[in-house]
């Protein structure tokens, strides 16, 4: 007697009780619909997202030191971990300068400004005030000092990327020079806590439609769906640019690893919606970082890259900037020279470094530009005020896919890449289960043949 086949009904309701990416999905347009039809409600699910938001950011500081300590003090080779953090600053340079170059090539090709003849005298720029409170990009200097911790406490507590990745590679280097002889009980206990955190990172991940729910809720019935009509020209060469810059992303990774990056998008398809429908990639780093790893990068690799990508390789706001400040001088009629371009390239290169974790950072950055030049109205970046916010899909996905591309090409480019294992997990040859990659868990369970699942999954129908 053939297997009953269950009604659509049921199969539904079983997609959406076991699968993250459903989840996110209807609750991502649950949360447009909302935005749009009752828009004064909408801005009361704003705890919803920052909540979430919070409880992800209290565990990537222990999570980036656990994995980073542990890496190398499993790699036993310090020397190796070095030549990765320069490997990882090279590919970042190379990438960002990239994206810089192509939006100011199609900013002036599209033209995306001109025709708009604003004066910058009648733009309020107090809001841009408001909404960077007060804050300054720092100088290089400034970035270099404030990357060193002042206690190791305190690093956590500011919750610091660079500052933490400092402290890891202190404790990393000091496991290696003294030996598990004379301190036997530290890396098992450090591996111990990494465990405990990636146990909360299930927990706290179960809550991740509702903050989608809320940010969605929140954006939409602020901004409503009419400002895409206003900078529609702006915004669509945008994420052109984007777009074209993940191909070349994916034509990088091809060559590199022989990797294909579409497949690894549908390996990361729940992190990626997660990421879209809050605007931040800190909400899926932790995530992201076991996905790496199960997908054959190294620890010593995952735990420097990514981390420190989210400071030094901005792919997607590089493009906003150098499209944006474009923008803005062909609004308010500047006709800037090639010499002019030229320095706007070479002051975003400087600037975006610096911008993660400061409020409004993309307005500081743009300000720092226009005031270089000297031909810009600082004022004028008000015009970006109302097509920021939807500009963060296009940043968020860019930044996420560039981090990854680069941890795949430096691990390949440093020996840390078991390809073999990259390709069947891509591939799905291997299948990484919901629960094995909340819970990391290691051995058998962790990773099941395809097959084996389809046949599960047949007899369970």
């Amino acid at each position: 007697m053939p297997p009953s086949v269950p009604s659509l009904p049921r199969r539904v309701a079983r997609i959406l009780r076991t699968s993250l990416f459903a989840q996110v999905a209807c609750a991502l347009v649950l949360g447009i619909l909302v935005g749009k039809l009752w828009p004064d409600v909408a801005t009361d699910f704003q705890p919803l997202g920052d909540g979430f938001t919070r409880l992800i950011k209290t565990i990537i500081s222990p999570l980036v030191f656990c994995v980073v300590v542990v890496g190398i003090a499993k790699a036993g080779d310090l020397k190796a971990f070095g030549r990765i953090g320069l490997k990882a600053l090279i590919w970042f340079e190379v990438a960002s300068t990239a994206a810089l170059i192509i939006g100011l090539v199609l900013a002036n090709v599209v033209q995306p400004g001109s025709g708009m003849h604003v004066d910058p005298s009648t733009l309020n720029t107090s809001a841009v005030d408001a909404k960077t409170g007060g804050a300054a990009l720092p100088s290089t200097t400034e970035f270099i000092v404030n990357a060193l911790p002042t206690s190791f406490i305190g690093a956590f507590a500011e919750n610091s990327l660079l500052q933490v990745l400092i402290l890891a590679c202190l404790v990393g280097a000091a496991l290696l020079h003294l030996g598990n002889t004379k301190v036997p009980q530290v890396l098992p206990a450090i591996e111990q806590a990494q465990e405990i955190i990636f146990a909360i990172v299930g927990f706290v991940m179960r809550l991740a439609p509702l903050a989608v729910f809320g940010a969605m809720a929140v954006l939409v019935g602020q901004y409503g769906l009419g400002v895409i009509k206003t900078y529609a020209k702006l915004i669509i060469l945008c994420y052109i640019a984007a777009a074209l810059f993940v191909a070349l992303l994916a034509v990088a990774l091809r060559m590199v690893t022989g990797l294909s990056l579409w497949k690894f998008l549908r390996y990361i398809r729940e992190e990626m919606l997660l990421a879209l429908g809050t605007a931040s990639t800190e909400s899926v780093m932790p995530r992201v970082m076991q996905k790496l790893r199960k997908a054959g990068a190294r620890d010593d690799a995952v735990g420097l890259v990514l981390p420190t990508g989210y400071s030094f390789n901005l792919d997607g706001a590089s493009l906003y900037l150098s499209i944006g400040t474009l923008f803005i001088a062909q609004a308010v009629g500047v006709d800037l020279s090639l010499g002019q371009q030229i320095t706007v390239v070479l002051v975003l290169m400087l600037t975006s470094k610096g911008m993660a974790g400061i409020p409004g950072s993309a307005f500081l950055a743009l300000s720092a530009t226009a005031s270089s030049l000297g031909a810009i109205p600082a004022g004028a970046v008000a015009l970006l005020l109302g097509v920021d916010r939807i500009m963060d899909s296009m940043r968020v996905v860019t930044n996420l896919l560039g981090n990854c591309v680069a941890v795949f090409a430096v691990s390949r480019w440093e020996g840390a890449l078991d390809i073999d294992r990259a390709k069947k997990v891509l591939d799905g040859e291997i299948t990484v289960t919901e629960e094995a990659v909340d819970q990391e868990v290691v051995g058998e369970e962790a990773e099941i043949p395809a097959q084996v699942v389809k046949e599960t999954a047949s007899k369970a129908s």
